[in-house]
């Protein structure tokens, strides 16, 4: 009996592609790249430190026996970026897919945060994934190569906005709007350009960083789901595959919402009343029928 908790795709669905990952040492971009693997892929992991890489594609090479590449890279910064490349194609002789996943958030009011700050949280989020996406792009089209991918990562409020969260909110929606935009621009290239928009998919050190010391009874994440749970890495390392495969290749310019129906739940005006007991619904359908009555 399969589970969500299983792999989706038969063996071998990504074997022969190279996919570069960024923000790939750690959490949900370590969970989509083993399991890439798993499925036969060579990978290229980004991060700033260099140490976290090679501990993981150490890890992710003696479970899978495919080659791993970790890269250090701030993708703030366009060299570095372009020192990816350099290293993906002295190395693989290409790359097939990019996964924009590098990612920086903080819940502040925004009242508190100053230039800098948000500065930082635009940068990796906005401004990173727009340096990969133009440093590979630049090199397939210049190449002609053909059948290439960028997946990005982004979020539900990149499309309804989310106080406290503000820089985050401004970051993903540019790259939900750069999505969208060169999906049109570049299909003529043979590049596809996707989206996904997570829900609650915890990790250690993004979650101990967005719900507040003693808040975690309160801001439980089964609360704010209707299938009140949170999200399985391999459920969204599942679509991933999908989404970087040769499967998905009428799927351009898409974002894909994976959120337990998260978003849908805050966007309803009533929603809020499923917190009513049985009890107090028959009392509200008894004072309805006296009223309706009299």
């Amino acid at each position: 009996m399969t589970s969500y908790k299983d792999g989706m795709l038969k063996d071998d669905a990504l074997k022969g592609k190279v996919i570069v990952i960024t923000g790939g040492g750690t959490g949900l971009g370590k969970s989509m790249g083993t399991y890439f693997s798993k499925l036969g892929a060579n990978l290229v992991i980004t991060s700033r430190k260099q140490e976290v890489l090679d501990a993981t594609a150490q890890e992710i090479e003696s479970l899978t026996g495919n080659k791993v590449l970790g890269v250090a890279c701030d993708v703030r910064d366009y060299a570095q970026v372009e020192n990816v490349v350099e290293q993906t194609y002295a190395t693989f002789g290409k790359a097939d897919v990019l996964l924009n996943n590098a990612a920086g958030n903080f819940v502040s009011p925004t009242e508190r945060l100053s230039a800098n700050a948000f500065d930082v949280v635009i940068d990796i989020v906005l401004k990173g994934t727009k340096n990969c996406t133009l440093a590979f792009g630049k090199k397939w089209i210049a190449n002609k190569e053909l059948n290439k991918n960028i997946l990005s990562i982004v979020t539900t409020y990149a499309w309804t906005g989310s106080a406290y969260v503000v820089p985050s909110a401004m970051g993903k929606a540019g790259v939900l709007a750069m999505t969208r935009s060169l999906a049109v621009e570049w299909a003529k290239y043979g590049i596809r350009c996707n989206a996904i928009a997570p829900g609650p998919f915890p990790t250690k050190g993004a979650w101990q960083r967005l719900i507040p010391p003693g808040m975690e009874d309160k801001l439980s994440l089964e609360n704010q789901v209707p299938l009140k749970r949170a999200g399985d890495h391999q459920e969204l390392a599942n679509l991933a595959a999908y989404l970087v495969s040769d499967y998905s290749a009428y799927m351009n310019g898409e974002v894909v919402t994976l959120d337990g129906g998260e978003w849908l739940q805050d966007a309803g005006e009533f929603n809020f009343l499923d917190v009513i007991t049985e009890e107090q619904w028959d009392f509200a359908s008894a004072m309805l029928k006296k009223v309706k009555g009299s």
